[in-house]
């Protein structure tokens, strides 16, 4: 992987692999639901989803028949902190590609008719999230753990504040926001870097917006209670911990204690609460870091007479894990499990243009894989107590989806707290 940067700044990371005959392509600028506000929020996703309604050279039609057409993939993704353009094409196609994105990223019309259409496609958007508790639980955790911090926002954002945007609006947020410093451009697959340079410069060299970020406020872990009364037949819960940044030196050790707890089908709350107790289908957890915090969720779906049960199971298998660590064979296995699980994520151009181009976007650094593997196999049993005892330094926040909260309600939030001290 080789860095460069085009004639106006704009940094551009190429990684050639000789032996696919694909490339993917990738627009990365760092704006998403956390750059919004009370007013505007939802406004980033929405951005994304006019991008693709036509440009003055194309219709939406265009764009799709174009793709089809060639047997490539175009789509785009919106997160809180970032949203992301991409195409995967035949390595002949990429010239094609990246004009396309090109012409939508800069030539995009902002039609009043498409605005009005593309608002109510994304209010079936919303409708589906809400008709979906096992999705509308996460959101609600997110705001258990910030609470009215711009983390929390709903990516989707709410209908009224949707129905009031307008087509300025959109172009008002796209010009302080999508710049050239926060834009990266992330290629990788059979390519000849100087020819992917020249064409990046042909069509992205035009790119002129300038001007700096504002300052973020990191978030305050709030430890919130949230219950979200849904006629439902099952409780969907989630219980979440401070976690571990993007940036954070303990990250893989975060990363490990995830997959011991509920990252795989071996895990301690998979095999306890599912397959020796058959009280959920679905129970996991998960890690997400952000540029300068993290969050850790434990997730199940239940049946409301055994929500208890679940609740202080997790609860009790988090104090454990809290007094005894983790087992040289777990710690040994989960290492393994992040190596192997790392190398197969690496084998397509599509998840190689995506490490780059987030790292290179949120870290403005890369490690070779050879570092990466070497960072898991360092992680030691204190860097996992470690991590625990920044997870149980305040209560942790509780929120649910489902018809009655009268066991969620009930639990103590600090209990956590004082059998880690």
């Amino acid at each position: 992987m080789k860095k460069y940067t085009l004639s106006n700044g704009l940094r551009v990371v190429v990684e050639n692999i000789p032996t696919c005959r694909s490339v993917s392509f990738g627009i990365w600028v760092k704006t998403g639901s956390r750059n919004e506000t009370t007013d505007n929020n939802g406004i980033s996703h929405f951005i994304e989803h006019m991008l693709f309604k036509g440009t003055s050279q194309r219709s939406a039609k265009d764009i799709a028949d174009l793709f089809d057409g060639i047997g490539g993939n175009v789509n785009a993704f919106t997160s809180k902190e970032y949203t992301c353009y991409f195409a995967k094409v035949l390595d002949q196609h990429l010239p094609l590609a990246v004009e396309t994105l090109a012409d939508m990223f800069f030539e995009s019309q902002f039609d009043e008719e498409e605005l009005k259409k593309e608002k109510n496609v994304i209010l079936e958007e919303i409708s589906m999230y809400e008709d979906t508790p096992d999705d509308k639980v996460h959101d609600e955790a997110s705001r258990a753990a910030f609470g009215v911090h711009s983390l929390a926002y709903s990516i989707l954002g709410l209908e009224e504040r949707l129905l009031g945007m307008s087509s300025d609006d959109l172009r008002g947020y796209m010009a302080a926001n999508y710049r050239i410093d926060n834009t990266v451009i992330s290629v990788a697959g059979n390519v000849e870097e100087q020819a992917v340079l020249e064409l990046l410069e042909r069509y992205f060299g035009r790119f002129n917006q300038a001007g700096t970020s504002d300052a973020s406020s990191i978030p305050v872990f709030q430890s919130d209670y949230l219950f979200h009364q849904k006629k439902t037949e099952q409780n969907h819960l989630c219980i979440s911990f401070p976690g571990c940044s993007i940036s954070d030196p303990k990250l893989y050790a975060m990363i490990l204690l995830n997959n011991a707890i509920g990252g795989g089908m071996s895990s301690r709350l998979f095999q306890e609460i599912r397959e020796k107790r058959g009280l959920a289908y679905s129970v996991y957890s998960y890690h997400t870091s952000y540029a300068d915090t993290g969050l850790f969720t434990i997730y199940a779906g239940t049946a409301p007479k055994q929500t208890k049960d679940v609740l202080d199971l997790t609860v009790e298998m988090m104090g454990e894990l809290s007094r005894n660590g983790l087992s040289a064979a777990e710690l040994h296995r989960g290492k393994e499990q992040l190596k192997g699980s790392l190398i197969l994520s690496l084998e397509s151009t599509s998840s190689r243009m995506n490490r780059n181009g987030k790292n290179e976007l949120m870290l403005g650094r890369h490690y070779t894989l050879d570092q990466m593997l070497e960072r898991i196999d360092q992680v030691t049993d204190e860097d996992i107590r470690e991590i625990m005892n920044r997870m149980l330094s305040v209560p942790f926040a509780v929120a649910m989806v489902g018809a009655s909260d009268e066991a969620a309600s009930q639990l103590r939030r600090d209990t956590l707290v004082s059998s880690s001290n």
